[in-house]
């Protein structure tokens, strides 16, 4: 997930499959087998799946595999929303 092209081909999937083909032209400035390489990764750690039809490989997001980031995550949104409301009372009690 650290790396921006990863992240790049997680946003085009977030409509919907896409093909190998469509993910290559949604990120022009990589070459074919880099994003190749990227899918892989992210296939390996279980945030896309592929399946063939024919000649090509659809690809899609697997919201399974997003959960445990999601939860990681969820920690340091507790942490913010606890933060902002301190800051959100203490500006208040300036404003006074």
């Amino acid at each position: 997930m650290a790396e921006p092209s990863r992240r790049a081909l997680l946003d085009a999937l977030i409509d919907g499959e896409r093909t190998a083909g469509e993910l290559v032209a949604a990120l022009p400035e990589l070459t074919q087998p880099t994003v190749s390489r990227h899918l892989r990764v992210l296939r390996e750690v279980g945030l896309v799946e592929v399946r063939p039809d024919a000649q090509r490989r659809i690809y899609a997001l697997r919201a399974d595999g997003l959960l445990p980031i999601d939860n990681w995550i969820n920690r340091y949104r507790r942490f913010w929303a606890d933060h902002l409301d301190a800051l959100e009372q203490h500006l208040r009690n300036e404003a006074r």
